[in-house]
């Protein structure tokens, strides 16, 4: 298969105002339009990694495609640990899913297993049993146009582009950041996670989690403020707004890895910060640069588990329990 070896650099941020670990319900993320209807698909990749058995019901379904997550490979590359994440523009009813889930099928240059799981009446997310090898085109396609009944249905397709194999390893006992790329460590960054202390339900929302998360955006500049507490009054004493440089996002619960602002002597030495990773400037800044949507970020050493569903936690599930999301058998 041809390269494209172009690509931007750039990932799509989210651009809430949002704070470290803050304990609310999930943020909308902004999402790119999915494949124009009717795009023409290209030739076909190495491994099939869905099954596409005979569809089980001959129920009519006008369906189409509202949003494909990540972006193409024109576009962005994209982690080792990405999801397709897929919106329908109406609900599929629960009869109906095995049907239309036997017509979204992946393929990628290097074989893969995975498969597809349903978060809601309008989401479907693929997520493989092992990693992406790193440096591959993946390729969606929706067959909408076999769905029974569905007239004037298009096809969809949209290829990925997978960069470097960027794995990190968050250690909050040893205040340290490991960042390998391509199975070799490439930096050590000094850090700061959670310091704990403000329980709320049950959970103490100023630890950071521990599991694996993903990176889902970033920004060069990112706003944090206590909104999330409830404290909006800048006589407040707990209130706070800070520019924070070279902030990546790792969970909807407001994580990110970023520049600490301020308290230096802190990194490599104690946990101090609200839930977030801080790190040194140079550090931060090097980990921006490299970061793609879907790396993994491992972090460990917090009684603070992280939630399958918080952000793009997927692997935080086994594969088994992954595939019981599936509606096909």
């Amino acid at each position: 298969m041809k390269r494209v070896t172009r690509m931007l650099p750039a990932l799509f941020a989210l651009v809430v105002a949002t704070a470290c670990a803050a304990e609310t319900a999930p943020i909308p993320q902004a999402r790119p339009t999915a494949a124009p209807q009717g795009q023409a698909a290209v030739a076909p990749v190495a491994a099939t990694t869905t099954p596409s058995p005979t569809p089980t019901t001959t129920a009519k379904i006008k369906l189409g495609i509202a949003d494909i997550t990540p972006m193409g490979e024109k576009t962005e590359k994209v982690g080792v640990g990405f999801p397709i994440i897929v919106t329908f523009d109406r609900d599929v009813k629960t009869k109906d899913r095995a049907t239309v889930e036997a017509l979204l099928q992946v393929e990628s240059d290097k074989p893969n297993e995975g498969a597809w799981r349903w978060v809601s009446a309008r989401k479907i997310i693929y997520r493989t049993k092992a990693y992406w090898k790193p440096y591959q085109k993946v390729l969606f396609t929706a067959r909408l146009s076999e769905l029974p009944g569905n007239t004037g249905g298009k096809n969809v397709s949209r290829r990925f582009a997978v960069g470097a194999q960027n794995i990190s390893h968050v250690d909050t006992r040893k205040h340290v950041m490991k960042v390998y790329r391509n199975g070799k460590l490439a930096k050590k960054i000094p850090i700061s996670a959670g310091r704990g202390g403000l329980v709320r339900n049950g959970v103490d929302v100023y630890l950071t989690t521990s599991g694996t998360h993903l990176t889902m955006g970033k920004k060069a500049v990112e706003t944090m403020t206590s909104s999330w507490m409830g404290v909006t009054d800048p006589k407040d004493p707990r209130y706070y707004k800070e520019e924070i440089p070279w902030a990546v996002r790792i969970s909807d619960s407001g994580e990110y890895v970023h520049q600490s602002a301020g308290y230096y002597q802190y990194l490599g030495r104690s946990n101090q910060s609200h839930g977030c990773v801080r790190a040194t400037p140079e550090g931060s800044k090097w980990f921006y640069t490299i970061a793609q949507r879907g790396d993994v970020v491992k972090i460990t050493g917090t009684k603070r588990k992280l939630q399958w569903n918080n952000g793009w936690s997927y692997w935080q599930l086994s594969y088994s329990q992954w595939k019981k999301g599936s509606a096909l058998k």
